[in-house]
């Protein structure tokens, strides 16, 4: 834990859980941080939430991408893929051939966004393309495969257009019966490209007990009421130590990215990330899940993060 996250004190006694959320709370109150919903998994314990509006099926932004990422390892364990192949190996080539250098990227560089590819689509002009994997895959390469952290959405959408090449289904269709559905995620919408292409990176929309599941999926290593939804193997791989790459960012909190996870300031901890302040925060050592859904533009999201680490882990 950083000294700036290190709450000013421990308490004496156990908190009722009743009372657990409340410092929380007041505080994403005071300091106006967005938040929509806190919802706490413990093992052993009730689930709590507080909320402050009702709970609707929201964008999620990135934690999109942990979803893809879950989807990745099922693809792997049901041998469809495996993260040392070639992109060129599974997507085939655009008309033109591909750029320059996309022989070299393999879908480990997708998943941890180092494949060295400029169109990371956040420009409109992107988003909009009509061929969007023909763009990505014709564009050539600005740097080497594995040399550099560019955060991107163009990386995640070509990995759930492996998935999908692959498994000859969308994206989310795929997941439909082997995630979604054992997860009581009833028919979610996920947007897509002007090809119908699922864009994997963002743009899946869930309520908070929908992301509060996928964390809860997380921190029992991929495990859901008796059924191994992902390999247990898998979800240890996501937030590997070898698995971290650095991003270059100076902010505590945004320092590595694994497999579709952030590796947080508490030791420990790692969590899928949203715009806008949408967590699912695993934390191994209490054994425990705190996802919050927001919406927040008047800071960094990473004060709804430090508001956790002071208001909410003393008391866990």
């Amino acid at each position: 834990m950083t000294p700036a996250s290190a709450p000013s004190a421990v308490p004496s006694a156990p908190v009722p859980d009743p009372l657990i959320l409340l410092p929380l709370r007041q505080r994403i109150l005071e300091k106006r941080l967005g938040v929509r919903a806190v919802h706490l998994h413990r093992e052993g314990h009730d689930d709590l939430e507080v909320r402050f509006v009702e709970d609707t099926s929201e964008n999620v932004w990135s934690v999109s991408k942990t979803v893809t990422a879950l989807a990745a390892g099922i693809a792997q364990k049901e041998g469809l893929l495996d993260l040392e192949d070639r992109l060129i190996d599974h997507l085939p080539a655009p008309a033109g051939g591909y750029g320059r250098g996309m022989e070299l990227v393999r879908l480990r560089h997708l998943i941890t966004m180092t494949s060295g590819n400029p169109v990371t689509v956040f420009l409109d002009s992107e988003r909009e393309d009509p061929h969007l994997t023909d763009l990505l895959l014709r564009t050539p390469l600005v740097r080497a495969p594995g040399e550099r952290f560019e955060y991107s959405n163009g990386s995640i959408f070509l990995l759930g257009r492996t998935i999908a090449e692959r498994s000859r289904s969308s994206l989310r269709d795929y997941l439909l019966p082997r995630l979604f559905e054992p997860l009581g995620i009833v028919n979610p919408q996920w947007h897509s490209d002007r090809e119908g292409r699922t864009w994997g990176a963002t743009g899946l929309h869930l309520r908070t007990r929908e992301v509060a599941r996928i964390g809860r999926l997380l921190l029992q290593r991929g495990a859901w009421e008796g059924e191994q939804l992902v390999p247990a193997e898998w979800i240890d791989a996501m937030h590997a130590e070898s698995s971290w790459v650095p991003t270059g960012e100076m902010e505590p909190e945004n320092t590595r990215y694994g497999y579709g996870v952030w590796k947080c300031s508490v030791p420990g901890a790692w969590r899928a990330d949203g715009a806008f302040g949408q967590f699912s925060i695993v934390l191994p050592d209490q054994r425990a899940v705190v996802t919050l859904t927001s919406h927040h533009e008047a800071g960094p999201t990473q004060e709804i993060l430090r508001a956790v680490w002071q208001e909410l882990l003393p008391l866990l």
